[in-house]
């Protein structure tokens, strides 16, 4: 009979700041894998005179999500913990909002910028964190999220203009 043996983590980031460093990715990734699930379902049942140009965009947007989620659960792994991984735990953490229903193409849009913009403002949160345990891998990604997300409420929110 062998027996398991775990080695410590020690790459200098102290077992206090990791755990609440793990705790923002995993409200980050809560919110980028429901924006990923909203977004495709809006991809998929998108209709109107846009349909062809939302339909093509939400894919881009979604594809990229779920590149995004793989990322931010190898982090928290990374960081020695579990990357929570069920729609209960996700339910839990997310600040997304659900839909009422199947939302209009325009409603969809303005949904898909309050998404963009609530996993840009979790990120941001957990910056200074990150930041202050000198956790740069963390901050890379963090940054690289928010350039993303913000770039996309930025192009979304320009379909919503006359």
């Amino acid at each position: 009979m062998s027996t398991k043996k775990t080695t410590a983590i020690d790459f200098g980031i102290n077992e206090k700041d990791r755990l609440k460093i793990v705790d923002g990715l995993s409200h980050l990734l809560a919110d980028t894998y429901t924006l990923y699930l909203k977004t495709h379902n809006f991809h998929w049942n998108v209709t109107g005179p846009m349909f062809q140009t939302l339909h093509l965009m939400f894919m881009g947007l979604y594809n990229e999500q779920w590149l995004a989620v793989d990322l931010l659960a190898e982090r928290i792994r990374s960081l020695g913990q579990p990357a929570p991984g069920t729609y209960e735990q996700f339910a839990a953490l997310t600040a997304i909002k659900p839909s009422k229903g199947l939302p209009k193409a325009l409603d969809m849009i303005r949904e898909l910028v309050d998404g963009q913009e609530t996993v840009a403002r979790t990120a941001r949160a957990l910056f200074p964190i990150a930041e202050k345990a000198n956790d740069q891998p963390t901050c890379d990604l963090l940054t690289q999220r928010m350039q993303v997300h913000e770039k996309n409420a930025w192009m979304l929110r320009s379909l919503l203009e006359d």
